[in-house]
Order: C-alpha cells, then structure tokens, then sequence
C-alpha cells in the first residue's frame, strides 16, 4: 500500500462551485469571462470548465493558454462530436464540486445572479435548482425581436407535455444545482438539442425543487449566433425522446421520414429515366435506386445524426456503408414481402407493408452502428 506524505499547509481543497461553459466559436469572449467570474466570485472556490466542439477559431487553445496561468480554469476539447446538452453533461460529470452551474460563453447570461445562485443553493437544504428565469418578476428578454419572444414562450408552452414543474422557464440555459440532481438524471437524459435544463427535469423521478431568479437575457459579447432553423427540430427531438424514447428509439422517427421521401425521390428518378429518357427500367430502377440512397444518407447526416455529421472524407465512407446496408435491406424486403404474397399468409399491401417495416427497421440498426457512430 502507498503511503502518501503530504503536509497540512499543501493541501488544497478542491472547488465548492464549477462553472460548466460549452463553448464553439467563442474565442474572442473566454478571456472576458474569466475576469467577470473571478471579479463576481469572490469568497468562492470555483472553476471554470470550457467544454470546447473542436472550435475552428481556437477557443480551446485559448482557455488552455488561460489555465496555464490559472489553475482554476479547465478544457474539455472534443473532438467528433458536438452538442450543448452532451458538452453540459461531459462538464457536469468532470467536475467534483458538490454545485455546478451551467452558463453560455457568450456573455449573454447576467454572471452576477451566480453568487445569489450558489448562496441560495448552500443555504437552503431542500433545494435542488436555481435557475436564471427570463419569465419571472426582474427578468425579461432584452433585445429580442417579437417574433422570437412569440417562439420561445410557444417552445416553454409544449414544454409542458414532458414535465409536471410548474416552472416558468424551463427553456433557460443559466441555472445552478446540485450535484446529487445530475447524478440523479445521468443515465436518462437524452443529451439531444441544447435545452439540458428541460432534459435534466423531465429525466428525474422526483418532484425537483427549485427557484427561479429574474434575469434580463443581455447581448452577446462578441461572435455570431449559434441558433439557426434546425434548433427547432432538435427541440421536437428531444420531446419525442421524452414521450415515446422508451418505446422505440427517438432517431428512427426521421430515419423513417427521410425513407417516404426517399420513396418519392425513387419514382421521380425512375420516371425521368425511364420515361422522359427512354432508358430501360432496369437502367432506370438503378439510377432512382443510387439517387435515392444518396438523398437519404444526406439528409440523414443533415438531419437524423446532426450532431454526428460525417464531413470530409467521412462523407464517401459514410455513403459507402449506407449504400451497401440499404441494399442489403431492399433485398430483405423484396425477399420477404413476396414470401409471404406467394404463401398467401397475407394480402399483397400487407405483404409489402411488412417487407417495408423490415428493410426500415435493418437499415437503421445498420446505418446507426456502421455509418453514424463515435469512431466516425
């Protein structure tokens, strides 16, 4: 057994607060931060810990620069995967401060709300949460045009559907909790879009308290905007994950939407080549065929695995795979729908419904594990 020898005046205690920042593109507003935090943090044993998606601008290399000037700042760089939700989880769970607090790098969150946070939080034993509340008296949504206003408060509105908190703002990414209330949640959330805070409280069994502070969301710093038009479908994933994800797996639902529209794509390929054209069918069945594939796995890497989109070469070896598995499935299904038309088990829709489910199903047990994974 090791024996270690350490004076009483070299040990240090570890932080009481960890501020967890997933960050992408955000070089210019690291530096920024960690003033504000060490100003605003006084009395507190805190870090900061910047969960960096492999950013083109740096921020990783930044904050490492950073931390070798200040022990207190910390940097997960990922590489291969991206997400705010799966970056606020990997933070949460490397940290071991009995309180974490999850905030943007984009200096839009009000930092100074985090001593009340954490005072709040120590003070009161039978609080699991604070959280940063846009739609409580003291806050507001700042500089927001009506149209977004209308979109968040209708997002907060469904939101309704997969948790039975009565709070205000379960759409805010500013809060503060426990540490027992992520190791609580861990093997049930979903990690999907960038609303953690919903995720964390439609994933506990039991009734989370919390409460909520005003806050005015600020402007950003410096850098771009990360929303764009697919937040939204991330939103509606993470629903879904939420109502039906322990029935059938969430990303199947528009695996499968992207196969009805490979369908039509198919019959539109197959009508130009062989009708317009004059090709043969077998010509024109081929053509629709790599065509339609080639719509599916791209709109499945635009959409379905967002947030493990193959890029560069990944995208040839990825096509190869999806090509190869969705073959393999249209071969499954022809063999077993006409099996079972020619055993008169079942009518010919029924027969070809069953072929149809079959290849669905193969395709996306395949494609998930040999074209969408980690490695890729």
């Amino acid at each position: 057994m090791i024996k270690l020898n350490v004076l009483a005046d070299e040990i240090q205690a570890g932080p009481q607060l960890s501020v967890v920042v997933p960050t992408f593109n955000e070089a210019t507003n690291i530096a920024e931060l960690v003033n504000r935090l060490d100003v605003i943090l006084q009395g507190i044993r805190w870090e900061v810990i910047f969960v960096d998606d492999n950013s083109p601008d740096y921020t990783a290399r930044i904050a490492r620069a950073l931390a070798q000037k200040d022990r207190r700042i910390r940097v997960i760089h990922r590489v291969g995967r991206r997400g705010l939700s799966t970056a606020c989880i990997e933070g949460m769970l490397a940290s071991s401060a009995p309180y974490l607090a999850i905030m943007d790098g984009d200096l839009q969150h009000d930092e100074k709300l985090l001593p009340q946070m954490y005072h709040t939080l120590e003070s009161k034993e039978n609080l699991d949460i604070v959280v940063g509340s846009r739609y409580v008296d003291g806050g507001g949504l700042g500089d927001w045009n009506q149209g977004r206003a209308q979109i968040s408060r209708f997002a907060t509105w469904i939101s309704r559907s997969v948790i039975k908190s009565n709070l205000k703002d379960p759409m805010s990414g500013f809060f503060m909790l426990r540490r027992e209330v992520i190791t609580d949640s861990v093997d049930k959330l979903s990690g999907i879009g960038f609303k953690i805070l919903l995720d964390i409280f439609a994933s506990v069994s039991r009734d989370l308290q919390f409460k909520e502070i005003g806050y005015t969301f600020g402007v950003r710093h410096s850098g771009e905007s990360k929303l764009d038009s697919l937040v939204a479908w991330e939103y509606i994933m993470l629903l879904l994950d939420k109502t039906i994800g322990q029935y059938i797996p969430v990303r199947f639902i528009p695996f499968a939407l992207v196969g009805c529209v490979g369908v039509a794509v198919h019959m539109s390929a197959l009508w130009v080549t062989f009708i317009a054209f004059g090709t043969s069918f077998i010509m024109g069945q081929i053509v629709a065929t790599l065509v339609a594939m080639t719509i599916n796995f791209f709109l499945n890497n635009f959409l379905t695995y967002r947030d493990l989109r193959l890029r560069g070469w990944g995208l040839l070896t990825g096509w190869l795979s999806f090509s190869l598995a969705c073959s393999i499935g249209a071969i499954s299904n022809v063999g077993i729908s006409t099996y079972l038309f020619q055993e008169n088990t079942t009518g010919w829709f029924s027969s070809a419904l069953a072929g149809i489910i079959i290849g669905a199903v193969w395709n996306y047990a395949v494609t998930s594990v040999y074209t969408w994974n980690q490695k890729s």
